[in-house]
């Protein structure tokens, strides 16, 4: 079992590699969350599975999809887990990738194609902006799905793990500033999914949200791939945490976290071995509405 203390470790190793996150360019004009993608022509109009409001109204917080074992409930899909991957880049950090600093991983993404894994990507608008035809070729392809990991990557409070923080008046527009982005880079119908950086929130944050529609979404499996050098360490984490239902969190970026995309090919098919199948956050936040 992964222990409180590797979880806050590996999130503060991130989050101090990211403290460098000033807001740079004139303010882009925000659009809302979206509640749901526009489906084309010949998809079902079903819409994107979303949580109730909190309580008092707050924004809703995913963790984990139903602890549903395969024997059980097959009709509900057996065993499910969904792979989420953090594109993170911040606002300042262009002169680096100018520089030659990698916040992409095309290996992995490729990877997750080769193995036909689905995945939920959750992106900066930042990211956006640098990798434009990455962030459009991500949103294309039926496999993946797009969710929002703000704009900045500033953290939502005081105190994570060294992140500058976004002012209370301001988180929503940092947030609707990525889906703006995500929109400019062409990326079709990203979905109305929002994780905080750092993982971080509080009550004040969830209100603030609340008007955007969006469920929150953290996870219940950290990866320790940030800035891990040893790939069967993080393989082993990953293994020991994966419970029926799980959200798995890992990174999309080379600097950040060279070793995921071994890690991913190594976990893939151990997990199908235990009779795990891949899923998309939004499968499982559908299921736990109480729909396969």
């Amino acid at each position: 079992m992964i222990s409180l203390v590797r979880r806050a470790t590996a999130l503060c190793v991130l989050g101090a590699a990211l403290t460098a996150c000033g807001t740079t360019g004139a303010e882009q004009a925000p659009r809302p969350a979206p509640s749901a993608p526009a489906p084309s022509p010949s998809a079902s109009r079903t819409p994107t599975p979303t949580l109730a409001p909190g309580p008092a109204g707050l924004t809703p917080v995913f963790e984990h999809g139903p602890r549903t074992d395969g024997t059980k409930d097959a009709a509900r899909g057996g065993r499910q887990v969904a792979l989420t991957f953090d594109a993170d880049m911040t606002a300042d950090q262009g002169p680096r990738a100018a520089s030659g600093e990698r916040f992409d991983n095309p290996g992995l993404i490729a990877a997750l194609r080769e193995l036909k894994v689905p995945a939920t990507v959750f992106m900066t608008g930042r990211w956006a902006e640098e990798y434009p035809d990455e962030a459009r070729s991500i949103g294309r392809d039926p496999r993946f799905e797009i969710a929002n990991h703000s704009y900045s990557h500033y953290a939502y409070t005081d105190d994570c793990y060294g992140l500058p923080t976004v002012p209370e008046d301001r988180m929503r527009s940092d947030l609707e500033r990525a889906y703006t982005a995500f929109e400019k880079a062409g990326v079709p119908n990203p979905m109305p999914y929002f994780r905080f950086p750092g993982g971080c929130y509080d009550k004040a944050a969830l209100r603030e949200l609340s008007a955007t529609g969006v469920t929150a979404v953290q996870w219940d499996v950290v990866s320790g791939d940030a800035f891990a050098t040893d790939a069967d360490a993080v393989t082993r984490q990953v293994l020991d945490g994966v419970r029926p239902g799980s959200v798995v969190v890992m990174h999309c970026t080379r600097s950040a976290a060279p070793v995921t995309e071994e890690v991913v090919r190594a976990v893939v098919p151990e997990l199908r071995r235990q009779g795990y199948r891949f899923v998309k956050v939004s499968e499982l936040i559908g299921a736990a509405n109480g729909h396969a």
